[in-house]
């Protein structure tokens, strides 16, 4: 197993508060968090590289799309003040968005956000989509209310959601269509796994697994930078615990804690002996770190970009934004566009 080396005693979270700063969940977010068009990284980028382009407006929202961000919205609302906790709905749709997308391969153009064949098994009963029913009903409900397709309201639920959680604008479009069961649900293996048994093994998989949906290193550990909200839960994958200390904050203390923390392996639970897989733990038993997260600090090329976005939340708010675009549009023809290609979502979003 991996044991990193001891650092330095972990700094207080820096973002323990800024739950509490939304805690209406859709809050104005304070300092550096929430990155909008005005005044995003990605946005700064766009018109510092395309000096001569003119920018246009960029066309009109869908009014289906618009009350389907609201609904949303209200829904992520609804789960804070239902459960009281801390914790909310929001996490759970960036990973049904993340699911739905991720079986996407290059090499033939199977799988892929576009279908909506999570609804249907086999995709339905994966082991790696489990927890996400309820999710999905949620969605299923908003696409039913207001005519977006399902497959539609899959991805826009994750956009929506790490919106709501202080993460940037990420570009999105409608149109993609459903299927009306899961017969062209492509074979079952082709989301990330947490551990191969092996940090060498581990990072290989990262690796295959991404690459064979065309991302490079920086988008693997940009779109990586999403278990920064949420948790494990041991009835689900067989894992425990949340990354971060405020799971409903989508900020760059993923990377920061990847880095500062002293892991070890976890092997006690609520006073008792840790009898799951493999995971690690900070000093206080309180948030934990998979063996896929690990591989992204052994690796020296992953971890160059860990340490980077752990300095600069701007750029990881920008890869993390153009990445998860680009995730949920592989493989989808949009009307009257040709196949997506991973700068054609977030250049049509801004009108260039």
């Amino acid at each position: 197993g991996l044991e990193p080396s001891p650092q330095q005693p972990l700094d207080a979270p820096r973002s323990k508060m800024a739950f509490f700063l939304r805690a209406g969940a859709r809050a104005v977010p304070a300092g550096g968090l929430g990155v909008l068009l005005g005044g995003s990284a990605l946005g700064v980028v766009a018109a510092a590289t395309t000096p001569t382009v003119a920018r246009q407006d960029a066309p009109a929202e869908p009014e289906s799309v618009s009350k389907a961000r609201a609904a949303f919205a209200a829904a992520i609302d609804e789960s804070v003040e239902k459960r009281g906790d801390g914790t909310s709905l929001a996490p759970t749709l960036v990973r049904l968005a993340w699911h739905s997308a991720g079986t996407y391969a290059k090499a033939d153009g199977s799988g892929g956000s576009c279908g909506g064949r999570m609804k249907f098994a086999p995709e339905a009963n994966w082991g790696a989509n489990a927890g996400l029913a309820d999710a999905r009903k949620v969605a299923e409900a908003i696409a039913a209310d207001t005519g977006l397709s399902r497959a539609d309201a899959y991805t826009l639920s994750g956009v929506v959601a790490v919106e709501e959680m202080g993460g940037p604008k990420v570009p999105w479009r409608p149109g993609r269509t459903d299927e009306p069961d899961g017969t062209k649900s492509p074979p079952d293996g082709r989301l990330p796994d947490a551990d191969k048994g092996a940090l060498t093994a581990t990072v290989a998989h990262l690796r295959a697994i991404f690459s064979r949906m065309g991302f490079t290193d920086r988008e693997i550990v940009a779109l990586s930078g999403a278990h920064t909200v949420g948790r494990c839960h041991t009835d689900a994958s067989g894992y425990w615990g949340p990354w971060q200390y405020a799971e409903t904050s989508f900020n760059n203390e993923y990377f920061r804690l990847l880095l500062e923390a002293p892991w070890t392996l976890k092997k006690t639970h609520q006073g008792k002996p840790w009898t799951g897989p493999d995971q690690f733990e900070s000093p206080d038993g309180a948030i934990m770190m998979l063996p896929s997260d690990m591989a992204l600090v052994w690796d020296k090329d992953f971890r160059k970009v860990v340490e980077e976005y752990a300095k600069d939340e701007d750029k990881f708010f920008a890869d993390f934004a153009a990445a998860f675009s680009k995730l949920l549009e592989l493989g989808v023809t949009f009307p009257g566009a040709s196949k997506s290609s991973s700068s054609t979502g977030w250049r049509a979003w801004l009108g260039l």
